[in-house]
């Protein structure tokens, strides 16, 4: 082995997890090859030698890349090579984001881009944990400050046991799904869904996190301490302390008069007069080539003020910006059937956030097809969630849903989906909601769940229970914090954490949590959950008192869908020969029919009429034969034995020359000819399926003779 290569592994959760460095992307500033299991993925971490001018924000990009080779599969799309990334990479490159972000120097202004290229995959260890593993160790041994490192580990919940990083298929037997993120000291970052698991379990399960990412981190130091590089020399975005006491005196009886304001647009137009009153005070007296030297610093100056006014306020007078409480919740409003021609609609309105969300029930051609690194499969209920910039006042551009727009949607995604029905026959439809934020001022994904909830019951989509979110946040200084109860904008925005709670009354169906601080105690995340379950159920009777349980019946607008299922080898019978068959059923009856694979067949329509009559031409096609039940029938070939009758599509029958009078029959050709109708009973099915039939006894045996031509053989086969 090269002697620049470092590799050191260890044992982990029953499976060895390996570092290495010195063989691949050398030139990157850092550079780790992390393995588990099969699993493998390649971590780069590289920063800018400059910093960037003009910006009052660390600017830190990371990039989660699944190569499709990983896991022996050929993209498809005309071009055949990977495109944009997957919703799964978004969201795995934000989880790490998330988790690493406050860990940088503040000031720090130099670009960084972390890199996780997924080189292969076994499809069993999800590469999303080993990319934070793999961030933190590379951004270690680089020369970039950083104040790590961190670990992150999967925990489930399996047969009432906790397990550490369970494999893709453990996961499907699971009730919690759980990603956490930390120092050894302290919870960086949790991401969970959840069916229905109670606070102290959650509690137990960060517990037991947090331990196996103190084993995670002792093994990254040895690994650092082999491989890391010197720390560079970078420069940090340090304020003029004169500056930051001169924008002090001149704003801060202004900036505390306007955080006694309540409404957010009044208050936040109070705080722009004061900024641009102070930023023009310095425009003043300072020449053009000074101020904008300093414009960016009065700018932070004043920021920095009014962080520390509106922290003060909260920690020091015990009151909030619209004067709440610390566990008070904002006035809510909740109302359904807001759009007539919709299969179900609601508007959520929790202070100045309000959500409207809409419901869309479908059948199994709706459902939505997920081909990324793991297996092929469809979702049957998916959540999409629009942030337009009117919702906040804003002009601007709207384009294809950023990072943003993905992580809010698939967290009210997970908060919901527990209590989506899971039986097909009972509920067959696809479900999508939409989320229109209308307008925000925090947590709209909470808001989310809320209007997605009352949407599904107004659809009359049998859920096994309403569902509410709430979000927390934290003020701390030093030793002293205080959790706030649904926070508004301003508190997410100069606060230390976002604590976001979605569940039943039975428990937790999702968890995430982002902190700006260097982590959080045991004590803050019990705290948290504390709040966040009486400010859950105070929206679940909320919610209750608007619509109590599902209604019902579906809207009539809806699609009805009726299933039905058929033996596997009779779908080509429904088909027919280049889809003839089906094609004249659709056309027919006007409903929509999709076949799976097992034989369930979906007939919808908003018509039951013509459910009705598709279902039973379907039935006829498929149907097997009973002994002693009469059926219509058409004579296929006559024999001197006997003839061949089709009483059922595809499928025929004999009727024995003794069979077919109640008589002895001399000549068949006598009796019956090609294309005669005639009714026939069945008499016996042997062993092989082949069917017996009679025309004996059989009222009206025959129906119509077909005509034939004057001279004809009965030895023919077909006429």
């Amino acid at each position: 082995m090269d002697s620049n290569i470092i590799r050191m592994e260890t044992e982990f959760a029953g499976r060895t997890l390996t570092l290495e460095t010195g063989r691949m992307a050398k030139q990157a500033g850092g550079s780790v090859l992390v393995q588990y299991g099969g699993t493998v993925v390649l971590v780069t971490a590289t920063a800018s030698k400059t910093r960037r001018e003009g910006i009052d924000y660390f600017p830190l990009m990371v990039d989660f890349v699944e190569k499709m080779y990983a896991a022996g599969k050929i993209p498809g799309g005309f071009f055949k090579r990977e495109a944009r990334p997957s919703t799964t990479a978004t969201l795995a490159a934000r989880l790490i984001d998330r988790s690493l972000r406050p860990l940088f120097p503040d000031g720090f202004r130099n670009d960084v881009h972390v890199v996780i290229t997924v080189l292969s995959y076994d499809k069993k260890n999800s590469p999303e944990m080993l990319g934070m593993i793999g961030a933190s160790a590379a951004l270690s041994i680089s020369d970039i400050p950083f104040h790590g490192p961190i670990a992150g580990v999967n925990v489930g919940l399996i047969d009432d046991e906790f397990v550490i990083n369970p494999t893709v298929e453990e996961f499907e037997k699971s009730k919690l799904d759980l990603a956490v993120a930390g120092k050894d000291n302290a919870v960086m970052m949790v991401e969970a869904g959840a069916n229905e698991i109670s606070e102290e379990q959650m509690l137990e399960a960060l517990n037991k996190a947090h331990e196996s990412i103190k084993e995670l981190i002792t093994f990254e130091n040895e690994f650092i301490a082999k491989a890391a590089k010197p720390k560079g020399e970078y420069e940090i975005d340090i304020i003029d302390e004169d500056l930051i006491l001169e924008v002090e005196n001149a704003t801060t009886e202004k900036i505390e008069n306007a955080l006694n304001v309540p409404d957010k647009l009044e208050r936040n137009a109070l705080i722009d007069t004061i900024k641009d009153e102070v930023i023009g005070s310095f425009e003043e007296k300072l020449s053009v080539e000074e101020f904008e030297e300093k414009k960016g610093q009065i700018n932070q100056a004043f920021d920095g003020t009014l962080k520390k006014l509106l922290r003060k306020k909260i920690l020091e007078t015990n009151t909030r910006v619209d004067g709440r409480g610390m566990d008070d919740v904002r006035d809510i409003t909740c109302e359904i059937d807001i759009l007539p021609f919709t299969h179900g609609s609601a508007l959520f309105t929790r202070g100045e956030t309000q959500s409207l969300g809409v419901v869309t029930l479908g059948t199994s051609s709706d459902e939505k097809i997920i081909d990324e690194l793991g297996e092929e499969y469809k979702k049957k209920f998916y959540l999409h969630y629009n942030f337009p910039p009117f919702s906040v006042g804003e002009a601007g551009f709207m384009r294809g849903p950023g990072r943003r727009e993905l992580g809010h949607g698939n967290l009210a995604e997970r908060s919901l989906l527990p209590v989506i029905p899971e039986d097909e026959e009972k509920f067959p439809y696809t479900i999508r909601i939409v989320s229109e934020i209308l307008e925000s001022n925090g947590s709209s994904s909470m808001a989310t769940v809320c209007s997605g909830t009352l949407s599904l019951m107004a659809a009359g989509v049998p859920i096994s229970g309403p569902v509410a979110g709430i979000a927390n946040g934290l003020i701390l200084e030093d030793d002293k914090f205080t959790v706030l109860t649904d926070i508004m904008g301003m508190e997410d925005h100069y606060g230390d954490m976002d604590f976001k709670v979605a569940g039943t009354d039975k428990g937790i169906t999702a968890l995430q949590m982002d902190i700006k601080v260097e982590g959080i105690t045991h004590e803050i995340m019990t705290v948290a959950l504390e709040k966040a379950n009486k400010g859950r159920f105070f929206i679940l009777d909320k919610i209750k008192e608007t619509i109590a349980e599902p209604r019902p019946d579906i809207s009539p607008i809806a699609p009805h869908i009726e299933v039905m299922k058929v033996k596997t080898d009779r779908i080509g019978d429904i088909i027919g020969p280049q889809g003839k068959m089906i094609k004249s059923i659709i056309e027919e009856t006007g409903v929509a029919i999709d076949i799976d694979d097992d034989g369930t067949v979906r007939i919808a329509s908003p018509d039951r009429d013509s459910i009705q009559k598709a279902r039973e031409r379907i039935a006829s096609i498929v149907e097997e034969p009973e002994i002693g039940k009469i059926y219509n029938g058409v004579v296929k070939n006559v024999r001197e034995f006997g003839c061949f009758v089709e009483f059922l599509p595809r499928q025929e029958g004999l009727v024995h020359v003794s069979n077919l009078e109640n008589k002895r029959t001399e000549n068949v050709a006598d009796v019956v000819g090609f294309g005669d109708k005639v009714r026939v009973k069945v008499i016996g099915i042997d062993r092989d399926g082949k069917v017996q039939l009679s025309m004996k006894d059989v009222e009206g045996a025959i129906v119509e003779h077909k005509e034939r031509p004057k001279r004809y053989s009965p030895n023919k086969k077909r006429y």
